[in-house]
């Protein structure tokens, strides 16, 4: 009997996507380059492993937060000169 395996994606341990993903310091093009995981996939993991309210209250802080967000930090640095 042949035993067919199935690819799948292997995930970083969910400990430090969570502590990356929670840290303000840490954009999510950082998190991509280091683990491999887009953003989508973060929030799947951060929903999967948080209670509803710690997951409700995480996407509030980092929804549309430019440090999150490498290229919208950049705009801002590239204003804060002027």
């Amino acid at each position: 009997m042949i035993a067919i395996m199935k690819t799948q994606k292997r995930f970083p341990p969910s400990n430090n996507v969570i502590s990356m993903a929670w840290s303000d310091m840490i954009s999510f093009e950082e998190i991509f380059k280091k683990t491999g995981l887009k953003e989508s996939e973060v929030i799947k993991i951060m929903r999967k492993e948080l209670s509803p309210n710690s997951f409700k209250n995480w996407r509030k802080r980092v929804s549309g937060r430019k440090a999150k967000h490498r290229k919208l930090n950049e705009l801002r640095n590239d204003h804060s000169l002027l």
